[in-house]
């Protein structure tokens, strides 16, 4: 295959509380190798049923009041039909219809293209799994 299309797969460890995770570094890094001062495309893609991908910023409060958010439109009760693991994790399954589990971001001259507070962020309120991957592909 040829240099216009490379992945990585990222570990990100969530631990066993909701978390949203700061992945903009971890593109950067990636694109320094991948897209080496090259115009393209960057996907960032989650393969899990209980996880999303969201450009938001971060460090403000705005990653505290995303969780907040979704605690309100996707409670953590007995009201959802998918019942396995942790009490309310069947909303946890609903979360990427809110926050989907890919973004498919641009790059310009190798770098990634995001605003002043824009970050990519790894979104998780399933507390029984600890793991994530996250696949980053760039296309140039």
């Amino acid at each position: 295959m040829s240099d216009a299309f490379t992945t990585r797969t990222l570990n990100v460890s969530t631990g066993s509380r909701e978390r949203v995770v700061d992945l903009t570094g971890d593109c950067e890094e990636f694109l320094r190798e991948a897209a080496a001062g090259r115009d393209g495309l960057l996907n960032i893609f989650v393969p899990h049923a209980t996880a999303g991908i969201a450009v938001i910023e971060t460090g403000a409060g705005s990653d505290d009041d995303l969780l907040s958010a979704l605690h309100t439109l996707l409670p953590a009760d007995d009201r959802w039909q998918h019942r396995h693991g942790s009490p309310g994790h069947g909303r946890d399954h609903v979360l990427p219809a809110f926050v989907p589990p890919h973004a498919t971001l641009p790059v310009i001259g190798g770098r990634l293209e995001l605003g002043t507070w824009q970050s990519v962020c790894l979104v998780d309120t399933n507390k029984d799994n600890p793991e994530r991957r996250v696949r980053l592909s760039f296309l140039g």
